[in-house]
């Protein structure tokens, strides 16, 4: 028994981690989906109206504080696997084949359509993020002069966030600049907390104006409680609860709206 004590260490895993950003994104989505057309549309079925006031509250504590919290998880997790992973180009094309996986039910449940170019779902926008650092990782290993291999960074990050905005993936070119700095800082966790947290604020408003992030440092309470270990094996529960969950979503909003 003290045995096995002495060989855990203490902390949350990689696991716990992830569970955590699927209950909140979870919890965003049950807001995104069905909360907000039932405000917005004040109706339920039948034709009855009801009060909307409370639900409006709801929905703001379930997608701008408890919501918040997924993406920041899902973006250290990326880097994570990104350091950990025996092939990164097949890591990065999972990424994208769910990514086209997703976008219909993404598109149904958010734009109540079968194909949206108006809003891409969140794995193109991780998939872009991975292969920034990709690239990045490449440029470095042709062990160019620093300021040259600094500069070409910039560039292939720059070129990761227009592409993320130009295809209006869920965060945009704001959710690939969250990826990227907690790449670059990926080797002092106390600075990738702080600059992950003060891109997540600066860089909604800055970019956007907004300040619906403003909660998204919880993300990395967890994050600072990770022990660096895996946990338990839960490899393709993100990629197939996100495209299911979505499903199931829009067919709860379809029988009671």
């Amino acid at each position: 028994m003290n045995e096995v004590r002495a060989n855990t260490k203490r902390g949350i895993t990689g696991s716990t981690l992830k569970l955590i950003a699927l209950a909140a994104m979870l919890i965003d989505h049950i807001g995104a989906v069905i909360l907000e057309p039932v405000i917005f549309g004040g109706t339920m079925t039948g034709g009855g109206m009801i009060n909307i006031s409370g639900i409006y509250y709801i929905d703001l504590i379930m997608r701008l504080i408890i919501g918040r919290i997924a993406f920041p998880i899902y973006c250290f997790l990326l880097v994570e696997g990104f350091q950990k992973t025996s092939n990164k180009y097949r890591y990065v094309g999972r990424l994208l084949l769910f990514a086209i996986v997703s976008e219909i039910p993404f598109d149904l449940a958010l734009a109540d359509t079968w194909l949206s170019t108006n809003y891409q779902n969140v794995f193109f926008t991780l998939f872009l993020g991975f292969a920034v650092m990709i690239g990045v990782e490449k440029v470095r290993s042709l062990n160019l002069n620093r300021w040259i291999t600094g500069a070409a960074a910039i560039v292939i990050l720059i070129v990761g966030m227009l592409a993320a905005d130009f295809l209006c993936t869920d965060y945009g070119g704001y959710g690939v600049l969250c990826i990227a700095v907690l790449y670059f800082f990926r080797g002092d966790r106390k600075m990738q907390i702080l600059a992950g947290s003060l891109t997540f604020i600066g860089g909604d408003f800055l970019l956007h104006g907004s300040l619906s992030e403003l909660m998204a440092p919880l993300g990395f309470v967890p994050v600072a409680l990770y022990n660096g270990e895996r946990g338990l094996k839960l490899k393709y529960i993100f990629y197939l609860f996100y495209p299911l969950h979505l499903l199931v979503l829009y067919g709860i909003r379809l029988l009671i709206l």
